[in-house]
């Protein structure tokens, strides 16, 4: 229980040091007005509480990522812990933090014109059809999730439910931001608090369970896997949500569209992460625990971290508080495939400059994205999840880079951003270089040497071609 509470501690210590820490290197001003008022338009521009706008970020980034993702990730034992705090505080936490306030800086633009102001066109049009990629498989992975644990949880058919979850979608992502999202979350958001709470509680108190049992401080370090996986990279990529995950990028403008002062920032963006980070933890602790280690959670999962919620859930808190959990846990998926769409639709209207206060104009670009959906949820999960994985983490590095050229224009401290960025390039190209699934099939140690130096190479010419432009570009930040 101890490496428990100590990795919890490390991530709320790290909102209140290193988050304000960020915050001071990034700058904020109090006075300057944010784009919820300066282009308030009753739709996506809504000026919301400091408390509303956190919860509905924290929901809106924390879908399935940060319960499927660690219960994954603990097959290589406690070190999948040690990511997850350390990826959180100086990697995703930062990432949603300058994704956000960015977006407020840039009168609430998405990711791929952030992409192409600070890093050029070329990454502008990359991110523009990377974006919608990614978002749609986060859709689709987080309608067919809900709706396999639904379907699991009445013996119903799943069908029924993928066409319920769609129906939702579409009025969510068409309706106002403050009429439906705004309304449920709350109470989504205590359905989140039961599972979360409840569950730990209920794990440290058992009887039958023990917190992260026989684990030692050196098993942090050490790859258990017992499947002879290798930890490198294919932890980063598979720990995504709860460590450092692209998907927020797509997320945060949403919100930054809402904050009422630029002081809420932290809060919003680097706390929702953090509290992503805490629920990342405890389902890895769950998923150490309730089976009694890596061997006992390998069999107990049968290659479905569905079956290891469902079973942890009603195992721990019974027949009515395990369904509680179980809704707690599909309330999560739900509410970020929402806004998943949602985001595609405003990213789709920058690209084709397309105001979106009427609703004719809204469906016209959300109909098509839903049918791509819809056909795409007939795909194996399995192969959606592995896509879904790289392309989430293929766009934070794009975020990373991004916010780390915004800070070497403004003669700031980039290595916040920089030395994230190189990192999570060197896993991506390092996992695309070795799968023989997603990429070239190289031996890992080629992949590695081969992902270190395209890392250096990228870095020098972001950091050369960056410093030589001007701050004539940047008219808002004066």
């Amino acid at each position: 229980m101890m490496w428990f509470l100590m990795c919890v501690g490390l991530l709320l210590g790290g909102y209140f040091i290193y988050g304000k820490f960020v915050e001071k290197v990034f700058g904020i001003n109090t006075a300057r007005q944010t784009p919820a008022f300066t282009k308030t338009d009753g739709v996506d521009y809504v000026p919301m509480s400091k408390g509303k706008v956190y919860l509905i970020q924290l929901l809106n980034i924390a879908g399935v990522g940060p319960i499927f993702g660690p219960i994954l990730g603990a097959l290589y034992g406690p070190a999948a812990m040690l990511w997850i705090v350390i990826g959180c505080i100086f990697a995703g936490a930062v990432h949603d933090y300058f994704s956000g306030m960015l977006s407020v800086r840039n009168n609430g633009q998405s990711v791929p014109n952030l992409a192409g102001k600070y890093l050029g066109n070329s990454a502008k049009h990359f991110m523009n059809v990377f974006a919608i990629i990614l978002l749609l498989l986060v859709g689709v992975v987080f309608i067919s999730a809900p709706a396999g644990l639904l379907g699991k949880l009445t013996g119903w058919d799943v069908s029924l439910f993928l066409g319920i979850i769609f129906t939702y979608y579409l009025i969510a992502t068409i309706v106002p931001v403050d009429k439906i999202i705004g309304r449920l979350y709350p109470f989504f958001g205590a359905l989140l608090l039961f599972m979360s709470v409840g569950l730990t509680i209920a794990l440290i108190v058992s009887s039958e369970h023990t917190l992260l049992p026989g684990f030692s401080a050196g098993d942090f370090l050490s790859n258990l896997n017992p499947n002879d996986m290798p930890l490198w990279p294919a932890l980063f990529i598979t720990i995504a949500c709860g460590a450092v995950s692209g998907f927020h990028a797509t997320q945060s403008p949403l919100m930054a569209r809402c904050v009422e002062n630029e002081s809420n920032g932290r809060f919003v963006f680097y706390g929702a992460m953090i509290g992503e980070g805490i629920i990342a933890l405890i389902w890895c602790a769950i998923a150490l625990s309730f089976f009694g280690g890596v061997e006992g959670l390998n069999a107990g999962m049968a290659g479905n971290p569905a079956n290891v919620v469902y079973e942890a859930s009603t195992g721990l808190l019974g027949a009515v508080g395990g369904f509680m959990a179980i809704l707690g846990v599909i309330v999560l998926p739900i509410t970020s495939g929402d806004t998943a769409f949602r985001s595609a639709r405003l990213i789709l209207s920058e690209f084709f400059k397309m105001p979106q206060t009427a609703l004719p104009k809204r469906l016209v670009l959300a109909i098509p994205l839903f049918v791509i959906g819809a056909i795409l949820t007939q795909v194996d999960f399995g192969v959606i999840w592995r896509y879904f994985g790289v392309a989430n983490q293929t766009t934070a590095v794009m975020m990373l880079w991004t916010a780390s050229a915004y800070l070497l224009r403004h003669n700031k401290l980039h290595w916040i951003c920089t030395v994230p960025a190189m990192f999570m390039t060197t896993v991506v190209i390092s996992f695309l270089l070795n799968s023989a699934t997603l990429g070239a099939g190289l031996p890992m140690t080629v992949s590695t040497i081969a992902g270190v130096v395209s890392t250096l190479v990228i870095t020098a010419l972001i950091i050369v071609k960056t410093k030589g432009r001007g701050e004539e570009e940047l008219p808002e930040e004066a």
